[in-house]
């Protein structure tokens, strides 16, 4: 989940109110009134700094201008600075994680890099994070296999396509609470997927 902020944008000889979504690789501009829409990919960002409380990002379409007062410096910094995948998935050094399901080789690589407690195909005992590739409503099925050894702090991270009827964010929700946990954040996995967190319930702990 990004950050939103109601503001005035300054873009080509336009000048417009409207609200701005920092998501964690690009930054999303609408305007009130629906005659203006940007979204800016990080990536794709030539210059960023803050001027009297003035975000101003340059890029291939031109400069835009972001009157964001006091907020314009935080947004800068995670802008020029974003986090890492593993970063916002809470993935810490030497954590003992569980990977469940099918994923890319990348991901397996950095959360190689990241910690040696990694195990594949089966949940370690009492994990830290549990990440489990669900690519259709029926591979929810395996939820109460999969969080029987979780205790305390354990997360459960349910990675799922993005835009599929075989499995939605409301499957996803039912299933998972079903089994008592609670979501608690979103965040984009990748381009084509997203990533939902559950936890036990403080007072279940």
């Amino acid at each position: 989940m990004g950050n939103e902020a109601n503001c005035t944008v300054k873009f080509g000889k336009q000048r417009l109110s409207g609200k701005a979504l920092l998501e964690s690789s690009e930054l999303i501009f609408r305007s009130d009134n629906g005659s203006l829409r940007l979204k800016i990919a990080f990536s794709s960002i030539t210059s960023a700094k803050v001027i009297n409380g003035e975000l101003r990002l340059k890029g291939p379409e031109g400069l835009a201008v972001f009157e964001l007062g006091t907020t314009a410096v935080k947004w800068c910094e995670k802008i020029l600075h974003p986090k890492t995948r593993l970063e916002k998935l809470g993935v810490r050094p030497n954590a003992i994680v569980s990977s469940m399901g099918h994923f890319d080789a990348e991901f397996l690589a950095e959360l190689s890099a990241c910690t040696r407690n990694v195990t594949t195909g089966k949940v370690a005992s009492a994990p830290d994070l549990i990440f489990f590739a669900a690519e259709s409503f029926r591979d929810l099925s395996q939820l109460a296999k999969l969080t029987k050894n979780m205790e305390g702090a354990s997360a459960l991270w349910i990675i799922y396509p993005k835009g599929q009827k075989e499995i939605t964010e409301k499957d996803v929700l039912i299933a998972v609470r079903k089994t008592g946990l609670k979501d608690v954040k979103v965040v984009g996995f990748s381009s084509t997927h997203t990533a939902l967190k559950f936890v036990i319930p403080v007072d279940r702990r």
